[in-house]
């Protein structure tokens, strides 16, 4: 049984109430981006779930941070989360639909870890089903949310397993997006890469760079650089 709560340095999660709990990639996912946001001023975080996004993010900017989570008992959840710690007044949830929700403000910046196995065995539950699966989210309905909610100027940034992010790249492209830099992240280093994540502005610059992340080494041991990254969130390292 998953824990009721994850314990960051800086934060905790409480996930009694939510179908996705706290998981590593969601954490790399935000540790990702929370080293490049600094110069935004807004952000959202589409599908919140917990408010792990909205917190990473937090610790390490001065962003006026906002989210949104359809499902009701995971928005209780995360207005428990974002309501207890340093943070909180720059922390607003909204609850509701992306796709048809009125936001107060355009954002500089967008972080999704959208429901994505699409084609992939569906649970039962159907919580989980929303939380994992693009049955009630599209990534077509995703990347025109991002497109309407997005400053001219702004940048996304989005986690996809790895098999579909040329699927969504393709959208992105279409809706006038360049990928900017691509992180493959990889179990161990015999594993093929089982997540994406991926940078995306309006510009039309066609370097964009790819990284590759390796989380545990031969020995089952965090990788030098799995530890560099999460440094400042993970309690042990």
């Amino acid at each position: 049984m998953a824990n009721s709560y994850f314990q960051f340095k800086q934060f905790t999660i409480h996930q009694d109430q939510v179908a996705m709990k706290v998981c590593t990639d969601a954490c790399i996912l935000g540790a990702w981006f929370s080293a490049k946001i600094p110069q935004y001023a807004t952000v959202l975080d589409i599908g919140s779930g917990t408010g792990l996004q909205m917190m990473m993010l937090a610790q390490r900017s001065q962003a006026e941070i906002h989210g949104i989570e359809i499902d009701l008992a995971a928005f209780r959840q995360l207005k428990e989360n974002v309501s207890q710690n340093e943070w909180k007044e720059r922390l607003r949830a909204f609850p509701g639909d992306v796709r048809s929700f009125h936001f107060p403000l355009q954002y500089d910046f967008i972080i999704t870890n959208p429901p994505f196995f699409d084609n992939d065995l569906q649970s039962t539950d159907d919580r989980e089903q929303v939380a994992k699966h693009s049955k009630h989210l599209s990534l077509e309905e995703l990347m025109e949310a991002i497109a309407a909610n997005l400053q001219p100027h702004g940048a996304f940034g989005i986690l996809l397993p790895f098999h579909r992010w040329e699927h969504f790249n393709k959208l992105a492209v279409r809706s006038g997006f360049s990928l900017i830099e691509k992180l493959d992240v990889k179990q161990t280093p015999k594993h093929p890469p089982f997540r994406a994540i991926l940078h995306y502005a309006r510009n039309h610059d066609e370097f964009a760079p790819s990284f590759e992340l390796i989380i545990k080494n031969e020995n089952n041991g965090y990788t030098p650089e799995f530890v560099e990254l999460l440094r400042d969130y993970y309690l042990y390292l």
